[in-house]
């Protein structure tokens, strides 16, 4: 092989590896980038979550006292009926 032959050889396999080289470190920064993104995502959603189960325990809260408020209600409307007959000629 003459020297020009071997020349273009190297200038080749240099050429491949600078490609090479190049798709691995566009590859690498699309890669953390997509990482920061999901990350990003995961963290509003985990904050999301957070909230939702904190308004779903105010809730249950609520939804407890409900039953204990209508025998209250219950019990105050029987009190009523009871002073209103005891009021009425």
């Amino acid at each position: 092989m003459t020297a020009q032959e071997w020349i273009t050889i190297v200038v080749a396999l240099i050429s491949a590896a600078s490609t090479i080289a190049a798709v691995v470190i566009t590859t690498r920064a699309s890669n953390k980038e997509i990482t920061h993104q999901l990350e990003t995502s995961q963290a509003v959603t985990d904050t999301k979550l957070q909230n939702l189960t904190e308004e779903v325990r105010q809730i249950n809260v609520f939804a407890q006292e409900v039953p204990v408020l209508k025998e209250q209600i219950r019990q105050l409307t029987n009190r009523v009926e009871r002073l209103e007959k005891e009021v009425a000629p």
